[in-house]
C-alpha cells in the first residue's frame, strides 16, 4: 500500500480544500476498490475568493500626435515598429541667415543694419519620415487579412478590437496551448489579453527580445507568431520547443509556469500536445524543479476527496496525480482538472497546476507512477537541455 499525502489545491470557484504539507496516514484494512490515500484538510487549500492574478495591464496606443508616422527597425528583431512623431519647430537658427537694411525715418544718422534669426514660425517645420519596407506576411494562418497587414505596418489590436485577422490569431494560440476560454471569437477581450501576455512571455524568453509582454497585438508579436505558430489545422508549435530533459534526466512533461502551458512528450521525447494550466499566486507559488508522479486518482477517488473536503464532487475535476519531488519528499503539489476553466492560464492556485478536464484525462492515462515531471519559470531555465549521461 501507498502512503501519500495530497492536496494543497482547489479550484477557486469553489475552492480547492488540502495540502500534502500534512501527512495522511494508510488507512489499515482498506477494502477493494475504496480510495488509495487518504485526504488532511490544511492550509494549502484555496478558498472560494481566489481571484486570478493578472501581468502587467494592458496597453492601448496612444494618441494625439499631430504628425507623420516614423516607420524604424526595432533593434534586435526582424520586425517593424510605427510610432507616432509629433511635429516639433525649428529652434531659432544659431547663425544669421536674413539680412533687413533700412534707414531710420526722420533720423540724421546714416542707415543702420538690422539682422534677424529666422524664427521656426516664418516658415513650415519640414516633415520628418523615415521609409521602411514591411515585409510581407508569409504564415498561411495570417495571409490574405488586411486587418493583419496593418498590423505588420504598425498598427495595434486592443482593447476593442474584431476582426478575421485577430480570430486567426486567437485560433493559433489556441492551437499552441495558450488558454483562452471565450475562443476564437474574434473580438479583444481580457481572455485574449492574457493569451497574448502568456505568448509574449514565452516569445521574449525564445529569443525574441522586441516582443513586450503587453497583452496587445503589435508588430512584433504578430511576427513571433509567424515563426512559432503551427501549421494550419494542426497543434503544436513550429519550433522552440523545451527540450524533454532536464538536469540530464528524460522527462515526460514540461510545465512552464510563467506561459502557463503544460508540454507534454511521449517516452522517446517527442511532444504529444500542449495544454494551457493555471498556477500558484505569488503568496502560495508553485514551486520550480524536478518532480516524479507519486500515485494517481481515478474518478471516483477525486470525486469523493472533492465531496468529503469542500462537499463539491467536482471541486477537483476528473483526475488528480500526485507529485513528490524526486528524492521522494513530499511536494505538496499536484496535477489535476478544474471546476473553473475560465481561470486557466493565471496565477489563481494554492501551488497545483490545473488543467482542463479534457486534458488532465490525457495527461493521467498518459503518465504513470515514477514519470518525471519538470517545472520551470520560463524555457530559459538552465536545467533544461540535451540527454547527458546518468549514472
Amino acid at each position: 500500500m501507498i502512503a501519500s499525502t495530497l492536496l494543497r489545491e482547489p479550484s477557486s470557484l469553489p475552492a480547492e480544500p488540502f495540502d500534502t504539507r500534512e501527512p495522511s496516514p494508510v488507512e489499515p484494512g482498506r477494502a477493494p476498490g475504496a480510495p488509495l490515500l487518504r485526504y488532511v484538510p490544511s492550509r494549502g487549500a484555496e478558498r472560494p475568493d481566489d481571484r486570478t492574478v493578472f501581468g502587467s495591464t494592458a496597453l492601448t496606443p496612444g494618441t494625439g500626435f499631430a504628425s507623420t508616422l516614423v516607420l524604424a527597425a526595432y533593434p534586435g528583431g526582424n520586425t517593424l515598429m510605427r510610432f507616432g512623431a509629433p511635429v516639433v519647430p525649428l529652434r531659432a537658427a544659431p547663425e544669421p541667415v536674413r539680412t533687413m537694411t533700412s534707414p531710420l525715418l526722420g533720423a540724421q544718422e546714416p542707415a543702420r543694419t538690422v539682422t534677424a534669426p529666422l524664427l521656426a514660425a516664418q516658415e513650415p517645420a519640414p516633415t520628418l519620415t523615415t521609409l521602411t519596407s514591411v515585409v510581407p506576411l508569409e504564415h498561411a494562418r495570417f495571409t490574405g487579412s488586411p486587418q493583419l497587414a496593418d498590423v505588420a505596418a504598425g498598427a495595434v489590436l486592443g482593447p476593442g478590437s474584431r476582426g478575421d485577422g485577430l480570430r486567426a490569431v486567437q485560433g493559433a494560440l489556441l492551437d499552441m496551448g495558450f488558454a483562452l476560454y471565450g475562443g476564437a471569437d474574434g473580438r479583444y477581450g481580457p481572455d485574449t489579453a492574457r493569451a497574448l501576455r502568456n505568448f509574449q512571455v514565452h516569445a521574449t524568453s525564445v529569443a525574441f527580445p522586441g516582443v513586450r509582454a503587453s497583452g496587445v497585438l503589435d508588430a512584433a508579436t504578430l511576427r513571433a507568431l509567424e515563426a512559432l505558430a503551427p501549421a494550419p489545422g494542426s497543434r503544436g508549435q513550429a519550433r522552440a520547443l523545451p527540450s524533454p530533459f532536464y538536469a540530464g534526466q528524460p522527462v515526460r512533461v514540461v510545465i512552464a509556469l510563467r506561459e502557463h502551458r503544460t508540454f507534454l512528450f511521449d517516452p522517446e521525447g517527442r511532444l504529444v500536445d500542449i495544454f494551457p494550466n493555471a498556477v500558484g499566486t505569488a503568496a502560495t507559488p508553485t514551486h520550480p524543479g524536478l518532480k516524479v508522479v507519486r500515485a494517481k486518482l481515478d474518478q471516483v477517488a477525486t470525486e469523493n476527496a472533492g465531496a468529503r473536503l469542500w462537499n463539491d464532487r467536482h471541486v477537483f475535476g476528473a483526475r488528480l496525480l500526485d507529485l513528490s519531488w524526486v528524492d521522494g519528499h513530499r511536494s505538496g503539489e499536484e496535477l489535476h482538472g478544474t471546476s473553473a476553466p475560465a481561470l486557466l492560464g493565471g496565477d489563481v492556485s494554492h501551488g497545483c497546476i490545473r488543467h482542463a478536464n479534457e486534458d488532465i484525462l490525457v495527461l493521467h492515462d498518459a503518465l504513470a507512477v515514477g514519470d518525471r515531471i519538470a517545472v520551470v519559470e520560463t524555457l530559459q531555465d538552465p536545467h533544461l537541455g540535451v540527454p547527458v549521461t546518468v549514472g
